[in-house]
């Protein structure tokens, strides 16, 4: 199943889903209103091989909680991802077992790649 985690309420998330092609198939998940599930998030780490690789360090929080002076393990990204959705980064796409993360322009063509 192809699938998207997003946030409704980012406008940059909601620009790429708009340049998506329009039979895409794609199951969409807004992070904030059904929050992503541990067996979720464990998916996302298997495809991805890293939980940092899923955190968004541009997060408020992030810089709120002085996280980028302390040493985070991999345990922790998988903690503050869990605790909130703003620590995702995104949007994620998962299609054909390939995982997507971002919203970086070579990760938008990549997706838009594989959905055609």
């Amino acid at each position: 199943m192809n699938k998207i985690y997003y946030l409704a309420s980012c406008d940059t998330c909601r620009k790429i889903i708009k340049s998506l092609p329009k039979d895409n198939n794609l199951v969409f998940h807004d992070i904030k209103q059904n929050p992503i599930t541990e067996a979720e998030l464990e998916e996302m780490y298997k495809l991805s091989g890293s939980y940092e690789a899923l955190f968004s360090k541009k997060a408020q929080l992030y810089k709120s909680m002085d996280l980028k002076n302390k040493s985070l393990t991999e345990e922790d990204y998988k903690k503050y991802i869990l605790e909130h959705y703003t620590f995702l980064s995104r949007p994620v796409f998962i299609i054909d077992n390939q995982i997507y993360i971002g919203n970086t322009q070579p990760v938008t063509l990549q997706v838009m790649k594989a959905l055609s």
